[in-house]
């Protein structure tokens, strides 16, 4: 690595992309299970901001599996390679002010704690919570039913464990409330990292 010689000096600085787009850069890091309601919520969330004039993107973990991590399975591994490729992108992005959600299962506490190292204070860990059998008569995407049949291997749930969180920032329990009042609730905390960090 000694011939790698990173390029920040000369480069616009985040405040002045902030500026430009007159809001801070923050990663929403949304996880749970599969069916859980990730990607619904951080969709309705979006329009919303983009109607508000706001720069966002989403990171969503299907969508890079067919690009940027499309050579990682859902070995141990892989998953750990996964969230740090998404980290670091999330990480870029922010940096350059805008709103990033992320929609990535993110299975285990030290899957979590490595994207928060990656990311630092832009982090914001939001666990999106329904259990599993309430994931599985949803099954969008039909993957629950694969999953019984022995067609899917490390299914998080069944095969893979998934880790309930100790402190996330945010819990979107999708159980009790619908998919709706869940993105108000996001919203709202959104508005709340926001207050005072506005750029000007």
């Amino acid at each position: 690595m000694t011939n790698i010689h990173p390029e920040t000096r000369r480069f616009l600085d985040r405040a002045a992309k902030e500026q430009l787009l007159h809001q801070k850069g923050v990663v929403l890091w949304l996880y749970g299970l599969s069916g859980s309601g990730k990607s619904t919520i951080a969709n309705e969330v979006e329009r919303v901001l983009h109607g508000d004039g706001r720069m966002t993107v989403i990171l969503d973990g299907d969508n890079l599996r067919t690009g940027l991590n499309s050579n990682l399975g859902f070995s141990e591994e892989d998953r750990t390679e996964n969230v740090r490729r998404v980290a670091e992108a999330a990480k870029l992005l922010a940096g350059q002010g805008i709103i990033v959600f992320v929609s990535v299962i993110t299975p285990l506490r030290k899957h979590r704690a490595a994207a928060k190292e990656i990311i630092g204070p832009d982090f914001h860990e939001i666990y999106v919570k329904a259990d599993f059998d309430t994931c599985a008569g949803r099954d969008p995407k039909g993957l629950y039913a694969k999953a019984k049949e022995g067609k899917i291997g490390q299914f998080t749930g069944k095969d893979s464990g998934f880790e309930e969180p100790e402190n996330p920032a945010l819990v979107l329990d999708t159980q009790a409330r619908s998919a709706d009042q869940c993105a108000t609730d996001l919203l709202g905390y959104w508005r709340s990292v926001a207050d005072g960090r506005r750029g000007e």
